[in-house]
């Protein structure tokens, strides 16, 4: 009774965490069948992830994505990751993955509710290569419409369950949304909330800069807090930048001068079209997407 891994990529590494037995991690062959098909990760999506850079055979920003891990385990009351048996798989995984030649790679914590009919929790670690389409858009920029997410911006007060702030595993409206995009040939999804509000990407965080200013959407509007956005804004304040967290709307993405998508692995991809409006690269694109690379991979 298991669902069947369906990875041909033979670099591609796995551990499991076994969180449930107390055992040691262990490698486990990424071929071969691993989750139950009674496990709520495939089941209803019941779990959290992170998806951390490798470079130079390191995890870039781990700190940041494990404070998230562990905050994003608490929303959805799973019991509390042990932190260190996390680390060990991931020490393993990065042996493994150097042992095949390393590489710039996506690493990825996986923490599942586990199996219904034990209630035991589940979870892996897995290493695969940087994709082309991330490397190619990282260099040639996105083009993007906005969305409607389809909820209100006091979401967090008026349904708490709705787990603002935790990265979890039930991403399909995410992945719709992006497959939504690709079918009028666009590279990726902006959503917005109440009063053209920008939120999030699917799977980034917004950043619009003009001048040395950089401002990113107000966290409280149910937008999940961007490892790499904060990682860069805290650079960016050490080298003389202003940085901002508030409410934007989408005029002011048209009115600045210039509006990225960041996150871990792609780490920047600057917008140079947002709904049929192409946004001209500004003067200071080559310094804020420099800025973005070494937060990313400090």
């Amino acid at each position: 009774m298991s669902a069947i891994n369906t990875s041909e990529n033979p670099r591609d590494i796995a551990v499991d965490v076994r969180p449930a037995e107390g055992l040691p991690p262990e490698i486990i062959d990424p071929t071969v069948p691993v989750i139950y098909i009674d496990d709520l990760a495939a089941r209803r999506g019941d779990g959290i992830f992170e998806t951390m850079m490798v470079r130079a055979g390191r995890v870039r920003n781990l700190d940041l994505h494990r404070d998230r891990f562990v905050r994003g385990a608490s929303l959805l009351d799973l019991p509390a990751p042990e932190v260190d048996r996390w680390l060990q798989a991931t020490d393993m995984a990065l042996s493994a993955w150097d042992d095949l030649g390393g590489g710039e790679a996506a690493l990825r914590w996986m923490y599942s509710r586990g199996r219904e009919s034990t209630g035991s929790v589940t979870g892996w670690v897995t290493i695969s290569a940087e994709s082309p389409s991330v490397v190619r858009q990282r260099e040639q920029g996105v083009r993007v419409m906005t969305a409607h997410r389809g909820f209100s911006l006091s979401i967090s007060d008026d349904s708490p369950w709705a787990l603002v702030g935790a990265k979890t595993l039930s991403y399909a409206m995410n992945m719709a949304a992006l497959r939504h995009a690709a079918s009028r040939g666009l590279d990726d999804v902006i959503f917005i909330g109440d009063d053209d509000r920008v939120l999030e990407g699917p799977t980034s965080t917004v950043v619009a800069v003009t001048g040395r200013t950089m401002v990113t959407p107000s966290q409280q509007a149910g937008v999940l807090p961007g490892t790499t956005q904060a990682a860069l804004f805290a650079l960016a304040r050490r080298r003389g930048w202003e940085t901002e967290q508030r409410p934007l709307t989408v005029a002011d993405l048209r009115a600045a001068g210039g509006v990225w998508l960041v996150s871990s692995v792609r780490i920047h991809a600057r917008v140079t079209e947002l709904d049929g409006v192409e946004l001209p690269r500004p003067a200071t694109a080559d310094d804020v997407e420099a800025l973005a690379v070494e937060a990313a991979t400090a």
